[in-house]
């Protein structure tokens, strides 16, 4: 088998840095990812990313190591780990999982908001308080994460000066939510599924 390719200028500065800047961006991303699932109790799904990351890693340090004097190759696993971090991180927001807690403070009409969110299907609270100033109504609302812009939407018409905060929450037992819709990262998932279901 020749293998003079393998030994060649173009393999070595040209072929190696890529192959070792894709590796760091799959393991990264993998990696962003696999965190994402520990941290939302996956438990079955989170090994496994985290079997593939490692497989990836010592891949590609392994190619390193037997280079060491091509310092492109440096560069190029240095480059993969910073884009992997950005593209693990539009995976992420691109999935959008999890469960948010919503906290509106309103000195005026919390009523009224909790009226509108429950108009569009979401679940909310309101709760009577004593702020520094004044007495406040807090509303409450566990959502979806992927359901976040519309409920901020829904906040900001109703006072463009709102003061919110927003929290991950790891677990919900029972609660009003708007009716689930498949999300993907493929775009093209949805029509796929529509052309099933006229087969």
């Amino acid at each position: 088998m020749d293998t003079s390719f393998f030994h060649s200028g173009l393999f070595s500065y040209v072929l190696m840095p890529v192959l070792i800047f894709l590796a760091r961006i799959c393991d990264v991303s993998i990696g962003t990812m696999r965190i994402i699932f520990v941290s939302k109790g996956k438990r079955n799904i989170a090994p496994i990313l985290g079997f593939f990351e490692v497989l990836i890693w010592i891949t590609a340090i392994s190619k390193i190591m037997e280079n060491l004097d091509h310092y492109i190759n440096f560069v190029a696993y240095a480059a993969g780990f910073a884009t992997g971090n950005l593209v693990g991180m539009l995976i992420e927001e691109r999935l959008a999982m999890g469960i948010l807690m919503i906290r509106v403070f309103a000195h005026e009409k919390g009523n009224e908001l909790v009226q509108s969110l429950s108009r569009q299907g979401f679940g909310a609270t309101v709760v009577e308080a004593h702020g520094a100033r004044e007495n406040i109504h807090l509303i409450y609302s566990i959502i979806k994460r992927n359901e976040l812009a519309n409920v901020l939407d829904i906040i900001t018409s109703f006072n463009p000066n709102a003061f919110y905060t927003i929290e991950d929450v790891k677990a919900v037992n029972e609660g009003i939510f708007t009716p689930r819709k498949p999300n993907s990262i493929f775009p093209f998932s949805n029509v796929l599924r529509q052309w099933r279901k006229g087969k």
